[in-house]
C-alpha cells in the first residue's frame, strides 16, 4: 500500500444548465459549479464545510462521502454556484412576475413609503429562484467524488516523497551507529592504560616502581566500571530494531502515521542515551548528529495518515 500524507488540495468545476422541463425554468441560466477540497496533518480527522445556501443541504452526504475515503487529517470542504449572467438577460415567467407582485402589494399595505421593485430587482431575483430551485443533488456528489479522488492522488504523491526522505534518514542513521560502534572499545582501551599508568606513577611514590597485584586489580576493576558507564552497544541494538521497524512500516504503507510518531520518540530516545553517556568527542558528534535527522524525521512523520 501507499504512504499517505495528509497535506494535499484538489479541486474540480462543472457547467450546467438547468435541464428541468418545468415551464418556469425553461428559461433557467446555465451555473457553474466549483468546489475545492484541502487538507492538512491533524491527529484525528476534523471536517469542516463552506457551502452557499443553495448546496446546505447536502452536507451530510458530502461527509458521508469525505469519512468513507479520508481518515485522518484536518479537512476544508468549499463549495460556490456562480451563474452565467454576464451577456444573458433572464426573462422572468408570469408565475413568478405574479408572485412578486403581490408580495410587493403585501408589503406597501404595510409599509407605504417602500421603495417598489426595480427591474434589475426583479432580473436578480429571478436568477436567484431559478438557481435555488435547482436539484444540485447528483452535480455536487459527482464533483465531490471526483475532487476527493483527486486530492487522494495528490496526497499520495506528497507521502510518496515524505516516504523517500524518511528512507534516506534511515541510511544516515544506521552510518552513524555503525561510525560509533568501534569508538567504545577504543576509548576502553585508552581508558584502562590511562589508569595503569596512574597506578603505576602511584606506587612509583610509594613503594617503588614495581605495581602490586592488587593495584593492578583496582585499576582493572576501575577500568571495566569505566567501560559498563560508557558501553552504547544496548542503545546502537535498540535503535537499529527501531530503523528496521520504520522502514518495515514505511514499506508497507497504509495507515502508519501514528505509530512512525511513536518509533520516532524511541529513536530520540535512544540517542539521547548515547548523548549522556558519551565520553568522547567523537561519540558525541555522533549523537548529535542523530538527533538532528530524528529530529527532521519528526517534523515530516507529523504530516503522514
Amino acid at each position: 500500500m501507499p504512504v499517505y500524507s495528509m497535506t494535499g488540495y484538489a479541486s474540480a468545476q462543472h457547467s450546467t444548465a438547468n435541464s428541468t422541463t418545468e415551464p418556469e425554468s425553461r428559461n433557467a441560466l446555465p451555473s457553474h459549479l466549483g468546489l475545492e477540497i484541502r487538507s492538512v496533518n491533524s491527529r484525528f480527522l476534523d471536517l469542516s464545510f463552506r457551502l452557499p445556501e443553495e448546496l446546505r443541504q447536502y452536507e451530510p452526504a458530502l461527509r458521508e462521502l469525505v469519512v468513507g475515503r479520508l481518515k485522518r487529517g484536518k479537512v476544508e470542504v468549499r463549495a460556490a454556484i456562480e451563474s452565467t449572467t454576464q451577456n444573458t438577460v433572464v426573462d422572468p415567467t408570469p408565475r413568478m412576475l405574479q408572485r412578486l407582485n403581490a408580495v410587493q402589494d403585501s408589503v406597501k399595505a404595510w409599509l407605504p413609503d417602500a421603495r417598489p421593485l426595480s427591474v434589475a430587482d426583479v432580473i436578480r431575483l429571478s436568477v436567484n429562484e431559478q438557481t435555488s430551485a435547482r436539484d444540485w443533488r447528483e452535480d455536487i456528489l459527482s464533483l465531490a467524488e471526483k475532487t476527493v479522488q483527486e486530492l487522494l492522488l495528490a496526497r499520495q504523491r506528497e507521502g510518496a516523497r515524505l516516504a523517500t526522505m524518511l528512507l534516506e534518514r534511515i541510511g544516515q542513521l544506521r552510518a552513524l551507529a555503525e561510525q560509533a560502534i568501534p569508538l567504545v572499545p577504543q576509548l576502553v582501551a585508552q581508558q584502562r592504560q590511562r589508569f595503569m599508568e596512574r597506578w603505576r606513577d602511584a606506587m612509583a611514590l610509594t613503594e617503588g616502581t614495581v605495581l602490586p597485584e592488587a593495584a593492578q586489580d583496582r585499576a582493572l576493576t576501575e577500568a571495566t566500571a569505566f567501560a559498563i558507564r560508557i558501553d552504547v552497544a544496548e542503545e546502537i541494538t535498540r535503535l537499529n530494531s527501531h530503523l528496521d521497524e520504520l522502514e518495515r512500516l514505511i514499506n508497507k504503507g497504509g495507515e502508519i502515521g501514528k505509530r512512525l510518531d511513536f518509533l520516532i520518540q524511541e529513536l530520540h530516545r535512544e540517542a539521547n542515551t548515547m548523548g549522556s553517556k558519551s565520553a568522547a568527542l567523537e561519540l558525541t558528534h555522533i549523537s548529535v548528529d542523530m538527533k538532528v535527522l530524528i529530529e527532521q524525521m519528526r517534523e515530516q512523520v507529523q504530516n503522514i495518515e
